[in-house]
């Protein structure tokens, strides 16, 4: 099942995200690796910086979806305001596995 991972960034951590960012790509990059990661980048505010991300990951259950989240180094590193996740139907323009 699809989950997508709704991540905002807390107002001022903009240094938090570029001093994490290696190590969160470290740990989208084992996802992908595992197949569990399906999408994932930033969102980004009125000027173009981060401001949050989106991240759809495969798990069996929310609360596996919720570990995940609780293992990117962004949320270790108190970056998050909130992090919400739901499920997620993915029907247009899906890759075929």
């Amino acid at each position: 099942m699809l989950f997508a991972l709704l991540c905002k960034d807390k107002p001022g951590h903009l240094n938090v995200r570029m001093d994490t960012r290696p190590t969160h790509i470290e740990h989208l990059n084992k996802l992908n690796a595992e197949g569990t990661l399906k999408i994932a980048g930033p969102f980004l505010d009125d000027d173009g910086k981060p401001c949050g991300s989106l991240i759809i990951v495969e798990a069996e259950s929310k609360e596996a979806a919720r570990a995940l989240a609780d293992a990117d180094p962004y949320a270790k590193a108190g970056l998050f305001e909130s992090v919400e996740v739901k499920a997620y139907n993915w029907v247009f323009n899906k890759p075929e596995a």
